[in-house]
């Protein structure tokens, strides 16, 4: 169990130490056979998106998103799912448990120019042809968002996609 005090939870004694927690927006952009990627400083590859910030909406953060991270205008056309992931401790960066949700969203650019973030996480947007894709050390978001994009299940849900190789969390 835990308590909230001034806005943060609390562990009361004898409690298991609990992970960390983030809710996430990510863009999958695909056109003329080319999906949009950004590399994070990591040198992994990966969907425009992150955090949602408190109070707002995944809707309104993926725009946000894509627009810090690649300097151009974009449009939710539909919603592809949503993907939950734990990473255990012993790889999560922090060293603690920790669950990533990902709401993925199929976008359209409208305008701006592609440009790095200034000041941020992410190093350089592209347009990466399809059949690139598997050569890439990507996030395995990308192959999640690919798969959503290809086939769309009803649910909104695809199974896990195996980590190793060049695809990393």
């Amino acid at each position: 169990m835990s308590r909230e005090a001034d806005g943060a939870a609390e562990a009361i004694a004898g409690e298991r130490k609990r992970g960390s927690f983030r809710l996430a927006a990510y863009a999958v952009c695909i056109e003329d056979g080319q999906v949009l990627l950004v590399q994070h400083a990591s040198k992994n590859w990966t969907l425009p998106g992150g955090r949602v910030e408190h109070a707002e909406d995944p809707f309104d953060a993926v725009i946000r998103e894509v627009a810090e991270e690649t300097g151009c205008d974009a449009v939710v056309e539909r919603l592809l799912g949503v993907d939950s992931r734990v990473i255990p401790a012993a790889v999560a960066r922090a060293g603690v448990e920790h669950q990533n949700v990902g709401i993925l969203y199929q976008v359209r650019i409208t305008g701006g120019r592609l440009r790095p973030e200034p000041n941020g996480e992410t190093a350089e947007p592209v347009w990466t042809p399809l059949s690139e894709v598997a050569r890439l050390r990507r996030s395995s978001l990308v192959d999640i968002g690919l798969a959503l994009a290809q086939t769309r299940p009803a649910t909104g849900h695809v199974p896990p996609v195996p980590v190793g190789g060049l695809i990393r969390n």
